[in-house]
């Protein structure tokens, strides 16, 4: 995977205007939390603003969550893709697709972390989403050493999450030969929890463009 083709992602959205001054930048996904413990929570009654482009594909974002709840969910907010922050099975991960949503399982990263233990969802997802662990399901703030994706067999494409921000984005360009799809940019582009800053937003976009353009 050349990195000429990367996507990005804005997670942890739940503003209106918010998310429409962050769509109107046609990320590539932008994520939305159905987590209740999460302070990115999107809350019981959620609706999505009319205004979205249809090419920003929608994301929900689980933790555990029971295969109703989380088709409930995606009828309910018109979700394209669903991604699994907790202990969901490949068997969870497999009818999710099958019922024709989009799946991303997320795995949380550290120096010590054995990637064999993902090899049971190859197949089972789109994508892989790798993420700082730490004390919360992602949203920690912080990145994890890249390099210890060496270990990772690349054969389920990913996102790179763990709190990016503008700075991180000329850094990327070593993981060119990584299976690296897209992107995933939250707590690094914050004013508060689930307010994004639209300038650092912008940032990123202008910074993968001439990354692009480098490579």
């Amino acid at each position: 995977m050349t990195l000429i083709n990367l996507k990005l992602k804005v997670c942890g959205m739940r503003d209106p205007e918010n998310i429409l001054e962050v769509a109107a930048l046609a990320p590539d996904y932008m994520g939305f939390i159905f987590y209740p413990p999460s302070p990115r929570y999107v809350g019981d009654d959620f609706t999505l603003p009319a205004g979205i482009p249809s090419s920003v594909r929608r994301v929900g974002v689980f933790v555990n969550a029971g295969l109703e709840e989380i088709q409930r969910n995606v009828q309910r907010a018109s979700l394209t893709t669903v991604q699994l922050h907790g202990d969901e099975s490949p068997e969870l991960c497999k009818a999710l697709r099958a019922s024709g949503v989009e799946v991303i399982k997320v795995f949380r990263v550290d120096e010590d972390t054995d990637f064999k233990r993902v090899v049971a969802w190859h197949g089972a997802v789109d994508f892989f989403l790798f993420d700082t662990k730490g004390q919360y399901y992602g949203g920690n703030a912080r990145t994890f050493r890249w390099a210890v994706i060496d270990r990772y067999d690349q054969q389920t494409p990913f996102f790179l999450s763990g709190g990016i921000t503008p700075d991180h984005i000329e850094s990327i360009k070593e993981l060119d030969n990584y299976n690296l799809v897209a992107i995933d940019i939250n707590s690094g582009v914050e004013i508060r929890p689930a307010e994004k800053d639209v300038e650092k937003i912008r940032l990123v976009r202008e910074r993968l463009r001439t990354l692009k353009t480098e490579l």
